[in-house]
């Protein structure tokens, strides 16, 4: 691996460890909020779900202050009462350690900064698809590819070659399980950051803003001139794209569209 590579390692070393830092932090700070408000008036706050509550929204409001990705408010709003109600129930203690394994195995990376499993609309790949007929492309690569939501799609095509990288085991075995028909398809157990782009004419990626700008990087340091990069939803900083296109899904998805320039 290439001094490069390691520095984006450490990078996402360092950025899970902030992450962890910001979730327990809110956690806290949500917590100490309640039980100040709790002892302050303790008539309003009566019974353990109504203290989970406003710990929870406090959490999130303490998360967004803290700038977290949007996607840990659910998380820090739910945590607390999710908590309490499995207690509640008395479920047995299997369920608990079963639980964890099942949210590990599926967001394996997001403590690193990485997005959470968010599933790419039909309307997205089929966006993508298009846009690889036009390049013409005979490689593509799916970065953080979750169950293949695109790769798959794209893999239809016996001409094209494509390759999905997921290093989150439960997606990545759902992803290669989908691509197990498929001679031109192959699920990649493996970090994205171990890629080597220049064997693909088009990659796509539906990661974090968190790293975009080591992305960038990379896609400028290893793609074949020419080639395209589809980042869905997330900018490359300080980088014009060549096009964005607005796809017409719930989330009004939008592709920045990033061409490797020629040499002239």
């Amino acid at each position: 691996m290439d001094i490069s590579g390691l520095s984006v390692i450490k990078i996402a070393g360092t950025t899970g460890l902030i992450t962890l830092f910001k979730a327990f932090a809110a956690q806290a700070l949500g917590l100490a909020l309640t039980a100040t408000l709790a002892w302050m008036s303790p008539a309003l706050f009566h019974g353990a779900w109504r203290l989970a509550l406003v710990q929870g929204v406090a959490a999130a409001l303490w998360s967004n202050a803290l700038r977290q990705p949007y996607w840990w408010l659910p998380i820090h709003l739910l945590f607390l009462p999710t908590a309490i109600a499995m207690l509640t129930l008395q479920l047995p203690s299997w369920l608990y350690l079963l639980t964890v394994l099942l949210l590990a195995l599926v967001f394996w990376g997001t403590v690193k900064g990485d997005v959470p499993l968010f599933l790419s609309s039909n309307a997205v790949a089929d966006a993508v698809a298009a846009i690889v007929d036009r390049e013409n492309a005979n490689g593509f690569a799916d970065l953080g590819a979750g169950i293949g939501s695109v790769a798959v799609p794209l893999a239809q095509h016996p001409a094209l070659k494509v390759d999905a990288w997921e290093r989150a085991p439960l997606p990545w075995l759902i992803t290669a399980w989908r691509c197990r028909t498929l001679p031109n398809a192959a699920a990649k157990r493996a970090s994205l950051w171990d890629c080597n782009l220049a064997h693909y004419g088009v990659v796509f990626a539906f990661l974090s803003p968190a790293v975009m700008a080591e992305l960038g990087e990379k896609v400028r340091r290893e793609m074949r001139p020419g080639g395209l990069f589809i980042s869905s939803s997330f900018p490359i900083p300080d980088w014009e794209p060549e096009k964005i296109v607005d796809v017409e899904d719930r989330r009004r998805t939008k592709l920045f569209c990033y061409r490797l320039c020629r040499p002239e």
